[in-house]
């Protein structure tokens, strides 16, 4: 049964019960002087657009939606990531440059480069090269998302999870 979150502060209730279950991927911490990631957040020119984008492609589940001009969106990506999307005053055309400085890209852990590559390209992605090696060991293969936010996929043999 899906739990109703209303808030940042019912979604953080919601995956620390779920920890406690034993039920989350996310790992949850008792202690406050431990660290875990809770959300990043996005900034979007088109926050339901890029929310539908990650929706569609991704199989994103909507957490939160503060149904307000401008629109918020808290997202889970499968594998428990909780991404916060939200309107944005400006942005870069070179939000893609992964050189540039700065938080630059997400990258989503997979078994399969190429059968997630395919499912990927049947949802429409647009791939930016081949498959390359990736820092670390494995493979990586670049993409964007609706606003041209950098992703990738990134396969690691079992030694490296």
């Amino acid at each position: 049964m899906a739990a109703r979150i209303t808030g940042l502060a019912d979604l953080v209730k919601h995956k620390t019960a779920l920890a406690w279950a034993g039920e989350s991927s996310l790992t949850e911490t008792v202690n406050a002087a431990q660290f875990s990631v809770e959300h990043i957040g996005l900034a979007a020119r088109d926050p339901g657009g890029l929310k539908d984008w990650y929706v569609r492609v991704l199989k994103a589940t909507v957490l939160f939606d503060n149904k307000q001009v401008p629109p918020a969106f808290l997202l889970e990506l499968p594998g428990g990531m909780v991404l916060e999307i939200y309107a944005g005053r400006s942005s870069l055309a070179e939000t893609a440059e992964n050189s540039l400085s700065g938080w630059r890209h997400l990258a989503l852990r997979v078994t399969s480069i190429e059968a997630a590559r395919d499912e990927l390209l049947a949802r429409g992605v647009k791939f930016e090269g081949p498959i390359k090696p990736a820092g670390g060991g494995g493979r990586v293969l670049f993409f964007q998302d609706a606003e041209g936010n950098l992703l990738h996929l990134v396969e690691r043999s079992a030694d490296l999870a």
